[in-house]
């Protein structure tokens, strides 16, 4: 029979994956401390432990099944704990058969009821959960606790329907969601009054912001130039993009706003047009190409990002060297690269993987062998180049050491004190390690 649960009085958060879940778990973070808990670095000192999970990836999902697992295997269980993120709207109450010992599984969509399933679970005793499959509920991001003071997160669109083939965030996350523009405006200012330089726009596809809400009569590039006039942010970047949705409008905007930065990801995925078309990419390898040349074009100095895949289903030699190819060609400033693992749930799940995982590892080598040769020209190219960098934080290794980035995304190191934290410095860049650039502030 189920009892009432103690009330928590401390708490452990642990995030998985990407920005998104970040920002979610500073929302959670904040929930919580109002309701008057505390929270700890310290797993085993906290009576309440969350988990904010990812699916995005099979690695990731073990990852998290083997952690909670754990758990469930100790003698005693002290504390109660949540599964919440991308992997308890894929996996819902199942969640339960697998894991029994957890007490509430809480969706993507879900954050809001954070308050209202603890009480249910403190209460009766029992399980809980809440799954909803699309974003209804607008959160107060201001209740967001943030230990970052330079720099923030701000969510402008949730969900994507896109529906790529290899992906679960459609289905985990739900069909896009704009948040109202002035909301996303007045979070800036209150962030701008809070001392933050630098906030990041958070999208599964930040492109189609607005195109869900014709009415509001605001697009991805009028956001942006609304953010661009709010005092104290000098600088505005987001992520992620979808190809199809870069728009000359959002190069121009590149080009000409202040505060935006000049790096953009871009993500290929691949360079075959028959392997983007399996994917669902919704674009050739050829208008990819276009939208590329017309973007350095209108900005010449445009630092591009990407995700690619390699060892997709049915893909060939003659596919993966088409997108060694392209990654050789484009140069990109920063490759997340990964070999191809099946999501449940996804269509791509249907097709046999029939490429060896031997073969994928070997071409994802050849792939990191060619960005890292990319990368340390890159570098090289920089020394006795002056940049600027939003000052983060003192190093942790030495104190008259701090770090940052240039707006192209470059980490940095240079000599300085806390009290440049928050501040834009111009530095010469004449050296590096690995992909930290150092240099040397110019005292203006």
């Amino acid at each position: 029979m189920e009892q009432a649960q103690k009330n928590p009085k401390t708490f452990y958060i642990r995030t998985y994956g990407c920005q998104m879940n970040e920002l979610d778990t500073e929302i959670m973070v904040g929930t919580l401390e109002n309701r008057g808990l505390t929270r700890t670095l310290v797993e085993n000192e906290a009576d309440l432990l969350i988990y904010n999970t990812c699916s995005i990836r099979d690695l990731a999902e073990r990852k998290v099944m083997g952690k909670i697992g754990q758990l469930g295997r100790k003698k005693e269980k002290k504390a109660l704990i949540g599964v919440t993120g991308c992997m308890a709207n894929a996996k819902k109450d199942s969640l339960f058969r697998k894991l029994p010992h957890i007490d509430f599984v809480l969706g993507t969509n879900n954050i809001h009821d954070l308050d209202y399933v603890l009480d249910e679970v403190i209460a009766t005793g029992k399980q809980a959960f809440k799954t909803d499959d699309q974003f209804t509920f607008e959160l107060d991001y201001t209740k967001a606790k943030r230990d970052d003071k330079v720099k923030a997160y701000v969510s402008i669109i949730r969900g994507c329907d896109k529906y790529c083939t290899y992906c679960v965030v459609p289905y985990t996350r739900g069909p896009e969601v704009s948040r109202d523009c002035l909301d996303i405006v007045n979070e800036c200012k209150i962030l701008a009054d809070q001392g933050y330089r630098e906030v990041t726009l958070l999208g599964q596809n930040v492109n189609s912001y607005g195109k869900d809400k014709p009415d509001m009569g605001c697009l991805f590039h009028d956001l942006l130039y609304r953010i661009d006039k709010i005092e104290g942010i000098d600088r505005i970047r987001f992520m992620t993009s979808h190809p199809v949705d870069i728009t000359r409008e959002l190069m121009e905007a590149v080009r000409d706003l202040d505060s935006l930065c000049e790096f953009v990801h871009f993500p290929i995925q691949a360079g075959s047009s028959r392997i983007l078309r399996k994917m669902h990419r919704i674009y050739t390898y050829e208008q990819y190409m276009e939208k590329i040349a017309m973007f350095r074009k209108i900005v010449p100095n445009v630092a591009l990002g990407t995700d690619i895949i390699v060892g997709f289903p049915t893909e060939t030699e003659e596919e993966f060297q088409m997108t060694y190819d392209a990654l050789k060609e484009i140069e990109y400033s920063v490759a997340f690269l990964f070999a191809y693992s099946a999501r449940k749930g996804t269509p791509a799940m249907r097709w046999k993987d029939d490429v060896p995982e031997e073969v994928k590892q070997e071409r994802l080598h050849r792939l990191m062998e060619l960005q890292e040769g990319i990368y340390a020209k890159q570098r090289q190219q920089m020394l006795g180049e002056t940049a600027e960098v939003l000052v983060e934080a003192a190093t942790t290794k030495d104190p008259n050491l701090v770090k940052g980035r240039t707006r192209c995304w470059k980490n940095v190191v240079f000599p300085g004190s806390k009290d440049d934290i928050g501040k834009l410095v111009d530095v010469k860049l004449h050296s590096y390690n690995n992909q930290t650039l150092f240099a040397t502030p110019i005292n203006n």
